[in-house]
């Protein structure tokens, strides 16, 4: 017989749950968005300032230097793109990160990026979060349970503010820490943060991302089978990619030097690649060519190798700031050359591209869905899903965040180990079960 006592107990413990999360999440909304959007009006105003002067971009070696030198003497954790240190935070240090991280990460970010350094906004954006989303956890005196899930509410909160996309973010939050796994339990105050630093953005001046692509494909079936192709082709382009990015920085540790003089190294290779390939639009954030290129104005083909470049050689050198919004140039700019070459609509595959490459490389295939939906429509969406769907499998378990979990294999086919960080793993198998390719090559 079911006791109405206990379901009354039971419903009052999550009504209170319910009441406490979104109580908690309006806070880090509110303070994650208030400050990251200040940060990102000040990059704004350093950017049009630095950008009037012809060659601003000859300091970016003594910015990547300046940048590494700062990160090197004051805060350590705030090296790198700054989202796979949140990651880190959630599944290995309970939550905990350091509050000095966050004016360092903004100096060290500023500095890169005034001067041409090809990094986004969202890594410095999500570290900022999580950071003053953990601090906020200690003062209260949070248990490791809803520190984790606070610090979720911070990426979500922070991430808002550079893509203007809420549910895709607070999914973003909850889905970019594992591989096979979604945080369900951080699903809805990430919500909450997430849409309440939207309208914090909203009120100090952020203005929504939406492009309006009019494309109707005339043959859908074919339609389905090109986006398909499509999709396998970003996979494989951000295996390339994803090892870039490692070789690279494993390239300038290797250089026995003072650590910040690889920063002047790599902004000097920078300015020779950018010269070399007449590149200029490869620095800086490059949110001004990515509304472009989704616009579908035609860009030169080699666009996405010279941005590939330039961003790999400024964090392998010392640069700070995320890795994603440079993601999205890449996977835009190479859907841009998919269409002239193809004939298709240019601006249709510049949208697929952007979101499909963010998928893979991020493994991230739900929120970049969500995404697809919020800025572009549920018309290019549903095909943005075929191309995030088949790129996500393609891409197999690399990642450009090292410090993802990998709960499940992607495949029964491969065996991997799991409840570890991507780094971490060592060798990936064919599984042992009988599967098709065993059956028509049983030797193997």
């Amino acid at each position: 017989m079911i006791s109405f006592k206990k379901i009354s107990i039971n419903e009052s413990i999550f009504i209170a749950s319910a009441l406490k999360w979104t109580l908690l999440s309006i806070l880090i909304g509110l303070v994650v968005g208030s400050f990251t959007t200040l940060f990102i009006k000040v990059i704004v105003i350093g950017v049009d300032f630095t950008s009037k002067f012809k060659f601003y971009y000859i300091f970016l070696p003594i910015a990547l230097f300046l940048s590494s030198f700062i990160i090197l003497k004051l805060a350590p954790d705030a090296k790198g793109h700054g989202t796979e240190k949140v990651i880190e935070s959630v599944n290995k240090n309970n939550g905990n990160m350091n509050i000095v991280v966050v004016p360092v990460k903004l100096l060290a970010t500023f500095i890169t990026i005034i001067f041409g350094g090809s990094v986004g906004l969202e890594g410095p954006a999500t570290q900022i979060g999580g950071a003053i989303s953990s601090f906020i956890g200690q003062i209260i005196k949070m248990n490791v349970i809803d520190k984790r899930r606070f610090v979720v509410c911070g990426i979500s909160a922070g991430f808002v503010s550079v893509f203007n996309a809420p549910v895709g973010a607070a999914i973003f939050a909850c889905e970019v820490l594992y591989i096979g796994k979604i945080s369900y339990i951080a699903l809805f105050p990430s919500l909450v943060s997430s849409f309440v630093s939207y309208y914090v953005g909203l009120y100090m001046g952020n203005k929504p991302l939406i492009f309006n692509i009019k494309y109707v494909p005339i043959n859908q079936i074919t339609t389905f089978l090109e986006v398909f192709i499509f999709g396998i082709i970003i996979g494989f382009l951000a295996i390339l990619f994803i090892k870039l990015i490692k070789y690279v920085e494993k390239g300038f540790k290797k250089i026995k030097v003072y650590a910040p003089l690889r920063g002047i190294i790599g902004g000097l290779l920078i300015i020779g690649v950018i010269y070399m390939f007449n590149s200029f639009q490869s620095l800086g954030i490059g949110d001004g060519t990515i509304n472009r290129i989704i616009s579908g104005e035609k860009f030169r083909n080699s666009l996405f190798i010279n941005k590939s470049l330039v961003t790999a050689l400024t964090l392998g050198s010392g640069g700070s700031g995320g890795i994603l919004t440079p993601m999205l140039f890449i996977g835009s700019s190479f859907g841009n050359v998919w269409g002239q070459i193809t004939g298709s609509n240019v601006a249709f595959y510049s949208a697929l591209g952007m979101v499909s490459f963010l998928a893979s490389c991020s493994n991230v295939p739900i929120s970049a869905i969500i995404i697809a939906m919020e800025l572009f429509g549920s018309q290019v969406g549903i095909y943005a899903a075929i191309a995030i769907g088949i790129s996500y499998i393609i891409v197999g378990h690399e990642s450009i965040y090292p410090t993802q979990l990998i709960i499940y294999s992607k495949t029964p086919s491969i065996s991997i180990d799991t409840d570890m960080e991507i780094s971490d793993v060592k060798e990936q198998k064919i599984s042992g079960k009988k599967h098709i390719l065993k059956r028509f090559f049983p030797g193997n």
